[in-house]
């Protein structure tokens, strides 16, 4: 089975959007550079370095499900019928909308954890992703998450969304890549045991 992880775009201030959710400044590097990607950001299409075009097909290609909260769901319209990742999306909610109740998309009314067993169930020996801070933190909480990837963005937010901000526990974690880039620097940390 896959490993469990996460990855966010990130302030050096710890934030991962803007108050109103916006990503704003923390998205710019998907759009500054040369190599373009297939995939799009909204109806803006994203376009890297060689770096971190390499680094993002290969995260797409070892990816086989998407966990994602209800929050997040909305605030992206169901990425349009398609997140960027182009994987099965399980959805943790207290209520299934059934307008969008059809593939890529599973709905869990009965917790994170339900939720993370039925994405390793779909996604086999591939990797689960976990999108959303609350989701992260539960994850982490539970036990659940095996790796973390940060895109540190060099800009101070000053306020926003925390990524970390409700944990029940102090968390060590290993450092396991460091890969500088243009305007990112992009961290992968195991959860230490």
């Amino acid at each position: 089975m896959g490993t469990v992880g996460t990855g966010f775009s990130m302030s050096l201030d710890g934030y991962i959007a803007r108050p109103d959710g916006q990503v704003g400044p923390l998205f710019d590097w998907y759009t500054e550079g040369e190599t373009p990607l297939a995939v799009t950001i909204g109806d803006q299409p994203m376009a890297v370095t060689q770096d971190a075009g390499e680094m993002l097909q290969q995260a797409s290609q070892a990816t086989g499900a998407l966990v994602t909260g209800r929050k997040l769901f909305d605030q992206t319209q169901g990425w349009g019928g398609r997140h960027p990742l182009d994987v099965p999306i399980i959805v943790v909610t207290h209520s299934i909308p059934p307008e969008w109740e059809k593939p890529p998309y599973t709905f869990v009314t009965d917790g994170v954890p339900s939720a993370i067993a039925k994405a390793r169930e779909i996604a086999g020996e591939k990797k689960v992703a976990v999108a959303s801070a609350s989701i992260v933190q539960q994850c982490l909480n539970a036990g659940l998450l095996d790796e973390i990837h940060i895109d540190l963005i060099p800009i101070v937010l000053g306020k926003g969304i925390a990524l970390f901000d409700q944990l029940n526990a102090e968390y060590r974690l290993e450092c396991v890549e460091v890969k500088p880039m243009r305007n990112v620097t992009h961290l992968t940390y195991r959860v230490v045991r």
